[in-house]
């Protein structure tokens, strides 16, 4: 059946089209439109695009970036000769590995990562019940060809080529539980995944979302020092949600668009260690004593708010499939050469005096181009005492993971 060219993506990248004058491209987002009146036999929208069409009411550009990418676009679809601007034409050519696949946080993933215009394969992994959601996912008329992969023997071939792993696979969190309560069981999956990621696809990005990410990160790093093939840049922990629950906890607090807001968080990603700059909030809003707590707290606790709500049925499994996949989407613009992409996320780090700390990064087509440290000048002295506050706890979770790992060595 014949498809109209239309497809809107993606789903959260990270872009920058402001003017000259500020000081750091705002983590934004972007939709973009292709219709084309055209129909085609395939999902081809990507590569027919004769029309650029910016929603900034339903996407989440801020206006001036809506024009910015207007006036961008439409000289280059007047010039077909003329090789279009990036994000206007880009190429399904990336593979992506999601290893926990079949879970709560899993399959939403894979369902908004297939989406992506960018990738030519959907490679899904877990122990059990996943080839009936690979099944689902290749019926999907978007360009990647899903394949499922099941169990320990299936693993390396589930990696073979691949360009981003995204690591999700674990036990969720359940009423009374902390993050560190899981450590036990997850510690020990991310250590067997990661394994397989170092012996299958060292140079790939590799994406940790299996909690404690305080301590699965350092157990990942660990793992992948002892297979010699530690590369600091391409190793994050994603703390993607807590950006997105920032972003959208401030703009209801202050009646603002959500498009147009953009809380940096650092720190880490449990309890007192996400720490979220609200004095950095763009667009710049002020905020009183009270609500810089009640904020604070909140977006602290989020993943509990939602574990309660549930009464036991799961955890953040959809809005942590949200961020992920806006990670991911980041991840695959830089490796495509997009020279603005800019997320928050938790990796090795010098900001402070402990080897891992979550802030804004630059990425670029080898990972981490650049950690943005002036996110932690001029901080209020609510966030300096809570900088402070949080890093002894950072520092045992990360030594917890380090710890574990150097008494579990490697496979060979």
């Amino acid at each position: 059946m014949a498809a109209t060219s239309a497809a809107t993506f993606s789903i959260g990248s990270t872009i920058s089209l402001g003017t000259k004058g500020s000081q750091l491209p705002q983590s934004k987002p972007l939709s973009v439109r292709f219709n084309s009146q055209n129909t085609l036999a395939t999902f081809s929208g990507l590569k027919a695009a004769t029309f650029v069409k910016c929603e900034s009411e339903s996407s989440f550009l801020g206006k001036e970036s809506s024009a910015a990418l207007r006036g961008a676009a439409a000289p280059k679809a007047q010039k077909s000769s003329q090789r279009s601007q990036y994000n206007l034409n880009p190429q399904a050519s990336y593979k992506v590995a999601i290893l926990g696949a079949a879970g709560g946080i899993g399959q939403p993933l894979a369902l908004l990562v297939k989406m992506s215009p960018l990738i030519s394969a959907l490679h899904i992994y877990d122990i059990a019940n996943v080839k009936g959601v690979a099944a689902d996912l290749s019926h999907c008329n978007t360009p990647s060809q899903v394949l499922g992969f099941t169990g320990t023997s299936e693993l390396p071939n589930s990696l073979k080529g691949v360009d981003v792993v995204v690591i999700p696979a674990g036990v969720p969190r359940k009423p009374g539980m902390t993050r560190d309560d899981l450590f036990s069981i997850n510690a020990n999956i991310v250590k067997t995944l990661v394994e397989a990621v170092a012996d299958n696809c060292p140079d790939a990005f590799i994406h940790i979302i299996s909690n404690p990410v305080n301590s699965t990160l350092p157990i990942a790093a660990e793992v992948l020092k002892q297979k010699g093939v530690y590369d600091p840049k391409k190793l994050f922990g994603v703390t993607t949600l807590d950006v997105v629950r920032a972003n959208t906890f401030v703009a209801q607090k202050k009646n603002l668009k959500l498009i147009d807001v953009d809380v940096p968080v650092v720190g880490g990603h449990a309890g007192i260690t996400i720490l979220p700059l609200l004095s950095k909030t763009r667009p710049p809003v002020s905020f009183n004593d009270e609500e810089v707590q009640e904020l604070t707290l909140r977006i602290q606790n989020a993943g509990t708010e939602v574990v309660e709500a549930k009464e036991g049925a799961g955890s953040a499994t959809l809005s942590m499939a949200y961020a992920a996949a806006r990670f991911v989407e980041s991840s695959l613009r830089a490796l495509d050469g997009d020279a603005d992409v800019y997320e928050c996320s938790f990796v090795q780090s010098d900001l402070t005096e402990l080897p891992f700390f979550a802030s804004r990064v630059k990425l670029g087509r080898k990972g981490v181009e650049a950690i943005i440290s002036s996110d932690l000048q001029g901080l209020t002295e609510y966030e300096q005492k809570a900088l402070e506050a949080l890093k002894p706890e950072l520092k045992a979770s990360i030594e917890k993971g380090i710890a574990f790992a150097l008494k579990q060595p490697v496979t060979t």
